[in-house]
């Protein structure tokens, strides 16, 4: 299989304005997330999708291939959908640029071992919840999937309510997926659902659809950066691994 790995880095943002950007122990953010996708040996290639001169030029001096896509991506699913366009692979691996912590050996597992070719295929990363605290902040999105793996339901409420036992490990959602091209024909060309509305949460254009998405548990270590206060939790964990 060819398989391509993009960072999408848009620049605007009312909340985190230029997030790829911002200083993580004398890097941007993106350069950390682009290290880690750079160390897996089965991405063909790595390429940046972004909308910002700016960041094309910071990412281009540290040597980081990037790929200008519009401005006007409600997603970074669309996003990838337009590299897609741009480049041909049997699966394309999206690996959020607010992933700085996340590990080459931890990307890999969204990547099956065997796709056939001109296949549907989607999956994503989860990770078990290690604080009780973080499955009743809304900021996390919760994952609910079958015994085969199958997603059922994603919240930012903490599902599933444990009314009938507590032995219930949640999982958390950490922004690694795998696409091949025709399921990110099928989400481009899909119109968003009302539970994709209400939850804000794209994976939803292919569950509301009867389109399988496979969740699966990498159980690693994830830092997602959301507001400039989590850069100090992620920086404090670089330097206690390096």
């Amino acid at each position: 299989m060819k398989i391509i790995g993009m960072i999408p880095a848009r620049g605007g943002s009312t909340r985190f304005n230029n997030k790829p950007l911002a200083d993580i122990c004398g890097h941007p953010m993106i350069w950390w997330v682009h290290k880690h996708c750079k160390e897996v040996e089965r991405f063909d290639e790595v390429y940046v999708a972004t909308d910002s001169e700016e960041i094309k030029a910071v990412c281009e001096g540290f040597g980081a291939k990037v790929i200008m896509t519009s401005s006007n991506h409600d997603t970074a699913t669309e996003r990838l959908y337009e590299v897609s366009q741009k480049v041909d692979a049997d699966l394309y691996v999206m690996v959020n640029g607010d992933e700085p912590v996340i590990k080459a050996d931890d990307i890999v597992k969204c990547i099956p071992d065997n796709l056939e070719p001109d296949s549907f295929y989607v999956s994503n990363l989860m990770t078990d919840f290690s604080d009780p605290v973080e499955v009743v902040d809304s900021s996390n999105l919760k994952i609910v999937t079958n015994k085969d793996g199958i997603c059922l339901f994603i919240s930012r409420s903490p599902i599933p309510f444990p009314k009938g036992a507590m032995n219930y490990t949640y999982h958390k959602f950490v922004g690694v997926g795998a696409f091949t091209k025709k399921a990110l024909e099928y989400y481009h060309n899909t119109e968003r659902g009302p539970i994709e509305k209400i939850e804000e949460n794209d994976s939803f254009r292919f569950i509301e659809n009867r389109k399988d998405i496979y969740y699966i548990n990498a159980h690693c270590k994830t830092l997602s950066v959301d507001t400039p206060k989590d850069i100090i939790k992620v920086a404090e964990y670089l330097q206690s691994e390096n």
